[in-house]
């Protein structure tokens, strides 16, 4: 098991208790978590607080140095926007819980030198089949469908 999955998997738990879409994230630099997050758009009736997001503005300002030692961990592959904020701050690896459900332009951080682990998580995946079976409408707009 990996312990910053398993974080990473809590906040998108608690995203999914307080009635928004189980999607989790965590930054870790130097083996310590220094952000967390889980997709609030729902609880904050927000247009942009995807997992990654919330969890890079809770680890607050950081250096560019510091950005460049983090891994992003995210339940779901990142989206354009939040694979967009991991380019801009040059963070050089994201560890994906699961990509079944959605894809993000994993190719396209790829080809900007992003190295890209995919996971397979059994729970990431099942977290995400089921809120999409049992909330459609919800998750088409949070992906923008």
């Amino acid at each position: 098991m990996d312990k910053f999955m398993d974080a990473a998997i809590e906040e998108a738990k608690t995203g999914l208790e307080e009635g928004g879409i189980p999607i989790g994230s965590v930054l870790v630099i130097d083996g310590k978590i220094v952000g967390r997050g889980h997709n609030r758009r729902v609880q904050n009736g927000s247009a942009i607080l995807h997992a990654e997001m919330d969890c890079i503005e809770n680890a607050g300002r950081l250096s560019a140095k510091d950005y460049q030692r983090a891994t992003l961990y995210s339940t779901l592959s990142p989206c354009d926007m939040c694979s967009g904020a991991a380019l801009l701050y040059k963070i050089p690896k994201i560890v994906i819980g699961e990509n079944k459900t959605f894809k993000g332009p994993e190719e396209h951080v790829r080809s900007r030198g992003v190295e890209i682990e995919i996971l397979n998580n059994p729970e990431c995946i099942e977290l995400m089949e089921t809120f999409i079976k049992d909330k459609p409408s919800l998750w088409n707009e949070d992906i923008g469908v």
